[in-house]
């Protein structure tokens, strides 16, 4: 069980609910500031111009709104609100939005009624997914579209996914015995003011991407082992000369992956020891290419953007993200903006970019194993076959570049693409919950492309007949991926192969990014 508003969520926290299936239940402490918040608002609104409250929103907030119609206000606002479009978001990110809200109004500067957020312990618990759509929010007035969705649910309204299946709340919630939601004062502004679509999508990115750095670490290293390359490139001795946190860290990773290699070469006993060469020209290469030399400095950039990208999403989980705070301790309500998702925007942009550049460094040791001209070790494409008759894995590298590409395409930053809308009202938005989603494809692309240079790994150890000889880390990656994908000669369809593969990568963490 996870207690909500007692302390500030950790990733843990959050990774544990969604992946662990942990029950979330409201600290009775912080339940009970919830309340004195509600009550406090319903005092200090009840002879005041309160935006939200007694006014229309957005650029009608200039019209006030009659007493008898406060309550039908926040309903007209849920529902003009869904209206969404696109592909229904997968419930795993729905859970995290869901977790995001809840955690947001557990701060108790919101002024909701205590129902509001023990219903979305009950839905978040019993899995019931509302049907939020893809586009619809510019995260500015927060995902406003999203989260009215959500709201929609929560009023007992819509639809659902429950066991798989899409619903009408209603009838969930008459066979669960679940009680809609009413509206008290604020509750649809406080639902729909706030970033917790996008701030529940990015954390899930943050998960993913830490699962996608070790597995770049992984098979950096096993490339380089199955060349034979020398040691020096990822030593501490080199790395630490450069001052940077993820440079180091990555060294790290490489040394204790790569310890008790039987094919890592290490140059002073290889090289320095024999003195200089007397052919003119040395058919041992010197230093290897760049995709190989250069991991630490590649990967490290990306270790320190996650890193940083964690924490501002952590910090905006625990955060208090609707419009206008409801400050019981200073007796005020205070107008603002902290539904704006510039600090979520942003860091997406960052770690999608980082993403991608560990799906080209993956696909450029890809084609370093497949082309035999470069690397002057393995056949053509690393076909275990008959070169000509056979292909190997030659057509499977047209879906990793192709791949590769569109991640490029979708790198360009949402951060700077705004777009005024609501009557000049939002006239500079952050498009965080479509920098999110976007960050999800180059994320799940990704896993993708890695999943294709590990099959390409293990085809091209069989090749050498080398796994006695790799690291006892590599080694253990090796078996247990070849039980996925077992040794080809004959060609045959490789989608299937590489869904499971992908599933294992998604699946596994193999190394300890502390």
């Amino acid at each position: 069980m996870v207690t909500v508003g007692r302390s500030n969520f950790s990733l843990k926290d959050f990774s544990d609910i969604l992946f662990k299936n942990e029950m979330v239940a409201p600290d009775k402490g912080a339940l009970g500031k919830v309340d004195e918040a509600f009550r406090f608002l319903q005092t200090f609104a009840s002879d005041k111009l309160i935006y939200g409250i007694n006014t229309g929103f957005g650029p009608m907030a200039q019209y006030k709104v009659a007493p008898e119609n406060l309550l039908a206000l926040q309903y007209n606002l849920i529902r003009s609100h869904s209206s969404g479009s696109g592909d229904l978001l997968p419930p795993l990110l729905v859970k995290a939005l869901m977790i995001a809200r809840l955690n947001s109004l557990m701060q108790a500067y919101s002024g909701v009624h205590t129902e509001t957020v023990e219903l979305l312990c009950e839905l978040i618990n019993k899995d019931v997914s509302p049907c939020i759509y893809e586009h619809g929010g510019v995260g500015a007035s927060g995902d406003l579209v999203q989260l009215a969705h959500l709201a929609l649910t929560l009023i007992g309204e819509g639809e659902v996914v429950y066991r798989g299946e899409k619903r009408s709340t209603a009838e969930v919630y008459q066979a669960l015995d679940i009680q809609p939601l009413k509206v008290h004062i604020r509750e649809g502004l406080a639902i729909l003011n706030g970033t917790s679509a996008m701030t529940g999508i990015g954390l899930v990115n943050v998960i993913q991407a830490k699962k996608l750095l070790g597995w770049s670490v992984m098979l950096s290293a096993m490339t380089n082992e199955i060349v034979e390359a020398f040691d020096d490139h990822y030593s501490p001795e080199l790395n630490r000369v450069k001052k940077h946190e993820g440079q180091n860290r990555v060294s790290a990773l490489l040394c204790n992956i790569l310890k008790g290699s039987g094919m890592i070469r290490n140059r002073s006993r290889h090289l320095y020891q024999s003195g200089v060469p007397q052919e003119v020209v040395v058919e041992d290469k010197v230093q290897e290419y760049y995709s190989l030399r250069c991991i630490t400095q590649v990967i490290g950039p990306v270790y320190d953007t996650i890193g940083n990208a964690e924490e501002v999403l952590v910090n905006e989980l625990n955060s208090v993200n609707d419009n206008p705070v409801i400050d019981v301790e200073n007796q005020n309500i205070f107008h603002g903006g902290n539904f704006h998702g510039d600090y979520v925007s942003l860091e997406m942009d960052k770690l999608k970019i980082a993403v991608t550049r560990v799906s080209m460094l993956s696909e450029r040791q890809l084609n370093y194993l497949l082309n035999d001209k470069l690397n002057q070790k393995f056949p053509p494409f690393v076909n275990l076959g008959v070169l000509g008759l056979n292909f190997g894995m030659q057509g499977i590298q047209f879906t990793a570049v192709s791949t590769v590409a569109e991640n490029q395409t979708l790198s360009f930053p949402m951060y700077v693409h705004s777009i005024p809308n609501n009557n000049d009202n939002q006239d500079i938005v952050s498009m965080g919950c479509n920098a999110a989603l976007m960050t999800r494809k180059v994320i799940e692309n990704t896993f993708a492309v890695l999943s294709i240079q590990l099959m390409t790994i293990l085809q091209a150890v069989d090749y050498l007949d080398a796994s006695s000889r790799l690291a006892p880390a590599t080694r253990s990656v090796y078996n247990r991926a070849r039980n996925i994908f077992p040794r080809f000669v004959e060609d045959t369809p490789k989608y299937k192969d590489l869904e499971r593969m992908i599933h294992f990568l998604q699946e596994e963490m193999p190394t300890d990014l502390k």
